[in-house]
């Protein structure tokens, strides 16, 4: 089969406006719980993450650790290609791909970095070895081959030798994603989708969304 003659039609649900919520933050509560409990594959909580910084766009994915009222929070070494971007230009958005359930999710909004505190909160719930991974590995940068890295994860454990916890280290840490756009997309028969966008009114710091439908 060629590739332009791979296709499905998508007809498990439909998406109206009288069954969304007024905050999107609930509306991503709904469809992140009912993702959970159904057949969603690996990794629920993936995401990709686009960043921009000289004009020149990466993407990546990303694991979702926490979303609350205030954003969607990742971790990362700060000192990657995705965390120097994001200090450079904090604009950026994530994407969700539930396609067991023909969902996705866009989100844009703007980045800041977490406190130490949470950073150091989370970071230390970490099983060990994530602990040792992050202070072993220079994120994006190049090295000469595997047997280096393994290494380097050597003296890392030889230096924390005996610890069960680990210090959060000076490079390391989460950002939070504030939203000021969040689209809902669900698939439909003949590429007809239901497409709901949020989006925050005035300031960032608003709780009033306006919500409308988009044309597929």
């Amino acid at each position: 089969m060629s590739i332009e003659h791979i296709r499905r039609d998508y007809t498990q649900k439909t998406l109206a406006r009288s069954n969304m919520q007024n905050n999107p933050m609930l509306q991503f509560q709904e469809w992140f719980d009912t993702t959970l409990s159904s057949d969603c594959g690996t990794d629920p909580t993936a995401m990709v993450l686009a960043t921009c910084a000289d004009n020149k766009p990466t993407q990546r994915i990303v694991l979702l650790k926490g979303f609350s009222e205030n954003g969607f929070i990742f971790y990362t070494n700060y000192n990657s290609v995705k965390g120097q971007q994001l200090q450079a230009n904090p604009n950026c958005s994530i994407h969700f791909a539930w396609l067991p359930q023909e969902r996705q999710i866009h989100i844009e909004g703007v980045a800041e970095k977490l406190t130490e505190a949470e950073n150091t909160t989370y970071f230390q719930s970490r099983p060990r070895a994530s602990q040792l991974g992050a202070w072993a590995s220079s994120q994006s940068q190049p090295i000469a081959s595997r047997i280096e890295l393994d290494q380097q994860l050597a003296d890392i454990e030889s230096r924390f030798a005996g610890q069960d916890t680990l210090p959060l280290p000076p490079f390391w840490g989460g950002f939070r994603i504030i939203p000021n756009s969040i689209e809902f997309w669900q698939g439909r028969s003949g590429r007809l989708h239901d497409r709901f966008r949020y989006q925050r009114q005035a300031t960032e710091q608003s709780s009033e969304w306006n919500l409308e439908r988009l044309q597929p």
